[in-house]
């Protein structure tokens, strides 16, 4: 804190009442008649012009240049209003005052205004200000933001004497030698106490949420520059979101209780915060990031009508990790309302980049070494299929969804992606029971994307008698259980059917090798499928084998043949009565709905 003026200390009289054109209010002193009057924002100032001439060339130049000697009324536009050349005409006066973080930036720009340099006086009010920028606001990242606030409301002059640039770059410089001490700081305190490490976070985060959008745009990118954390910008970047994003506790996308009871923005503020927001994001794909995040910030730029690139943006970075979303993140509503209740559109959008990062990966690398069964993104594409299988469930209800609406998510995900179709049989027969007035055409095309080879033991009864499927397809259903059935009886592990699908595919000779290879690469995912599938049917016969000798063990001679105990042992293998239905009822509760459908 710098102190101006000397000892000579005279009387302020100025008035506390409101703007009055009473020169009497506003005198500098009582003893000396004032011989200048200056009008600042509609309010009076009786002064004097030595005092006043003596440090402002502004003044200076405006008396010589009257062509009346006896003006002695000037009216001027100061920066920072009345309150800032109340301030700066005290120092003329040679009174003094306490140069704070509060009023410097204002003071500096009344300076520059009033020409009040050292050009006129040595030790000048742009000397003053100058000194506490340089000497206390640069080294503390407290000031300098409350300086940087209060840049927001001077007009431009204070970008072109650089204060708000001068505060970024303070903020930025300070956040980076702390983030070096607190690191230097868990070095040494590894072995001890974890509250130290818990104790040692970003205190700036939260001030920095104070700051409008394009002062804090800037202050990111320094940050960035500076080398600071992803950790950190990505928790100042939510922070901030929370704190000025109107609605977002509707949207459940944060803690509504942190919400600041004042951060009524405009619509467009809204609009440029969160384009800002996701144009600050990390470049690289960062973990850190919460999917619930993203998928909030989407539904505000869905909402506010936020340009294409950004809504295009938060849709790639959300197919990165479309593994880790939930059920409840998906379902973004359609807005504005249209011909359904949610947004299918975005979400196929999504899943077209998941897709496409996939073949991406598979093409830069063997699949041999990388898409096998287990590899992280053969499970990844797995947990896709099985969260776009509910989506289906779930939006399926809805009456105004139409059927190539509907179609076009089970179109694009891939057959590879399923090792059963439970899920899949499950959403289509939601759909047929909510849209009865479906032509026979039309059933007929939707149920032609389910593959009745993957259905389950439980699946295949319900469809047989599943009155709405198409007669077609029940009798397909029953002849792949036939089928199945007598592969389990003759002790074969289907490898007719594999052997069957690897003759229909064989490339020929005229294909190009860029074909050849995807086909081969198509043939040998369906081949680890089918092994995986042919995996789950050996556990279950295995399993059933020792049900079998347990019965006969504990009854011999009780007249049960082997085809009942093998119906029997077939039945138990359920998905829809046993603990997988209760996962999938227990998923499909999840954000308190209570109304649910299931195949009846």
């Amino acid at each position: 804190m710098l102190s101006t003026g000397n000892n000579h200390q005279s009387h302020l009289n100025r008035s506390t009442s409101p703007r009055l054109c009473n020169t009497l209010n506003n005198r500098i002193f009582q003893d000396v008649a004032g011989d200048v009057t200056i009008v600042v924002d509609g309010e009076f100032f009786l002064l004097h012009k030595f005092p006043l001439v003596s440090r402002s060339g502004k003044f200076r130049k405006m008396v010589a240049n009257a062509k009346d000697s006896n003006l002695s009324k000037f009216e001027l536009d100061v920066p920072g209003g009345p309150q800032a050349f109340e301030l700066a005409a005290k120092f003329c006066y040679g009174m003094n005052f306490e140069i704070t973080a509060a009023n410097v930036a204002q003071l500096r720009c009344a300076a520059e205004y009033l020409e009040m340099s050292d050009e006129y006086r040595e030790e000048n009010l742009i000397a003053r200000t100058e000194a506490y920028l340089n000497e206390v606001m640069a080294q503390s990242i407290e000031k300098s933001l409350e300086v940087l606030c209060a840049c927001e409301s001077l007009p431009s002059i204070a970008e072109e004497v650089g204060i708000p640039d001068r505060c970024v770059d303070a903020i930025a410089k300070n956040a980076s030698k702390e983030q070096l001490v607190l690191s230097f700081s868990r070095l040494e305190h590894d072995d001890e106490s974890a509250e130290l490490k818990g104790g040692c976070t970003d205190w700036w985060i939260e001030d920095l949420s104070g700051l409008r959008i394009e002062f804090y745009h800037r202050v990111i990118l320094a940050m960035l520059r500076a080398g600071i954390r992803t950790t950190s910008i990505i928790a100042s970047l939510m922070h901030y979101a929370q704190a000025w994003l109107k609605g977002v506790e509707k949207l459940q996308i944060w803690n509504p209780a942190r919400i600041k009871p004042n951060s009524c923005v405009a619509e467009h503020d809204q609009k440029q915060i969160v384009e800002t927001i996701v144009n600050l994001l990390p470049a690289e794909k960062c973990s850190t990031i919460p999917p619930a995040f993203l998928f909030g910030m989407l539904r505000m730029a869905i909402m506010l009508g936020a340009n294409a690139i950004c809504r295009l943006e938060l849709e790639r970075r959300i197919s990165l990790r479309l593994d880790m979303v939930s059920l409840d993140d998906l379902l973004i509503p359609s807005i504005p309302a249209g011909d359904s209740l949610f947004d299918v559109d975005t979400v196929c959008r999504i899943l077209v980049n998941f897709l496409q990062r996939v073949e991406a990966e598979e093409n830069e690398e063997c699949w041999y070494e990388s898409g096998s069964f287990g590899s992280p993104t053969h499970v990844s594409v797995l947990k896709v299929g099985q969260l776009i299988d509910a989506y289906l469930a779930e939006i399926a209800p809805d009456p105004s969804l139409s059927l190539q609406k509907f179609t076009s998510l089970i179109e694009i995900f891939p057959d590879y992606a399923r090792v059963i179709d439970d899920g899949l049989y499950r959403a289509v027969d939601i759909y047929l029971k909510a849209h009865p007035m479906l032509t026979e055409g039309e059933c007929k095309k939707l149920c032609k994307f389910i593959d009745c080879q993957k259905l389950s033991q439980e699946a295949c009864n319900h469809a047989a008698q599943n009155d709405r499927l198409p007669v077609q397809m029940m009798v397909r259903v029953i002849y792949f259980e036939q089928i199945r059935l007598k592969n389990a009886v003759s002790g074969s592990s289907g490898d007719g059917l594999i052997s069957q699908r690897i003759s229909s595919g064989i490339p020929s000779a005229a294909m190009s090798p860029r074909d050849t290879y995807a086909s081969l690469r198509r043939e040998n995912r369906e081949l680890k499928l089918e092994i995986s599938r042919l995996r789950m049917r050996l556990n279950d016969l295995e399993k059933e084998q020792a049900f079998m000798k347990q019965e006969i063990m504990d009854k011999p001679g009780n007249g049960k043949t082997f085809f009942t105990s093998l119906s029997r042992g077939i039945g138990r293998i359920g998905f829809f009565n046993g603990p997988a239905r209760k996962k999938l009822n227990k998923s499909g509760r999840k954000g308190g709905r209570s109304r649910r459908h299931s195949i009846s």
